[in-house]
């Protein structure tokens, strides 16, 4: 399981040495764990990929807020806990292989228009869950249903 590599991840760190890859893992699994308390649930590893998506997606939002104000130090610092995050996400798919599922779930949606996005977006969303940018992912969806 991903949890079990992350935890593994933490000790190897732990030993040695390496306190700021050491914070990240912590704050990944803090969130992992506040999910699980949250819910009462024991997370799978599909639902360990969401919240490191949205944990990507609160240092992407960070980056931008800190590049604004002339934070360039703290950007740094987030995109360092991005490169952590990342390592525990499956390889990224290719904009070519993310056009293939696109087509073939609004085919098997059988979309029309834009009020058919989100049955779309929920098709690819377990496909695709840490593996592209769902963000961009529903604007090219969005596009290719004439918005």
């Amino acid at each position: 399981m991903l949890k079990s590599r992350i935890q593994d991840d933490m000790k190897s760190a732990l030993k040695a040495g390496d306190k700021t890859r050491l914070g990240v893992i912590r704050l990944i699994l803090a969130a992992i764990k506040q999910r699980e308390i949250d819910e009462r649930i024991e997370l799978d590893d599909a639902q360990t990929l969401a919240v490191l998506d949205k944990l990507i997606k609160q240092r992407r939002d960070a980056i931008a807020q800190y590049e604004t104000a002339g934070r360039e130090d703290l950007a740094a610092a987030e995109r360092f806990e991005i490169e952590v995050i990342q390592g525990y996400l499956p390889p990224a798919l290719t904009e070519a292989e993310i056009g293939e599922l696109i087509t073939s779930a609004i085919a098997e949606q059988g979309a029309q228009g834009l009020s058919d996005m989100g049955r779309v977006m929920n098709v690819l969303r377990s496909k695709l869950q840490g593996r592209a940018d769902l963000g961009a992912v529903s604007a090219l969806v969005k596009q290719r249903l004439g918005g």
